[in-house]
């Protein structure tokens, strides 16, 4: 399986990977024990991740990481589009959200991101890609997942900062996007 570091914001670290013959879940899982264990030093066999139990129907678990049986103050996020699959891990008290995308959209995800985009008529499939890509991250880092409606995010003009109206966190919007895939990171840092 191929991996890449990705050039992330202070206190991420992330690795993009893909490979069709390795299962997403597996790709998750290696990529956070490598991630984890470079962080810390350590060796990757070291570290055991495990994926949180479901507290309710439909509640998306994630994964966290143990050292000899202690869970490890770190945040774990993980998400795929089709053979690849990017891992972060954070620093404690870091907000954080990833999306990812390849360039290569079908009908329906093209028809998907029009009927829900901001972006004026006139706009590329590329801009509009992009501030999907952006919206999706913003979405993941509020963490009600698709409680929240696409066209409810709000993103300022150069796509560096996102929000939703009703709450008052505010993310900084980070594009790592890299080898062929667009990459997006939201995140906020707890206050001083």
């Amino acid at each position: 399986m191929e991996t890449v570091l990705l050039d992330t914001p202070s206190g991420i670290d992330a690795r993009l990977a893909w490979d069709p013959r390795v299962s997403e879940h597996d790709r998750r899982r290696l990529l956070s024990r490598e991630l984890v264990s470079d962080r810390l030093g350590i060796d990757a066999k070291a570290v055991r991740v495990e994926r949180e139990a479901p507290t309710v129907f439909g509640h998306h678990t994630q994964l966290f990481a143990e050292l000899d049986g202690a869970e490890l103050p770190l945040q774990i996020r993980t998400t795929s589009f089709r053979a690849a699959t990017i891992v972060a891990v954070a620093d404690p008290g870091i907000t954080l959200g990833i999306d990812l995308r390849d360039t290569h959209l079908d009908k329906l995800e093209a028809q998907e991101m029009h009927r829900h985009s901001h972006l004026w008529d006139g706009s590329s499939e590329a801009d509009f890609l992009r501030h999907w890509v952006h919206v999706k991250a913003v979405i993941a880092a509020d963490g009600r997942g698709t409680r929240i409606r696409p066209e409810a995010v709000r993103l300022d003009m150069g796509l560096n900062r996102g929000w939703i109206p009703d709450r008052p966190a505010r993310y900084n919007v980070a594009d790592v996007s890299r080898n062929g895939f667009l990459i997006t990171i939201a995140y906020s840092h707890p206050a001083p």
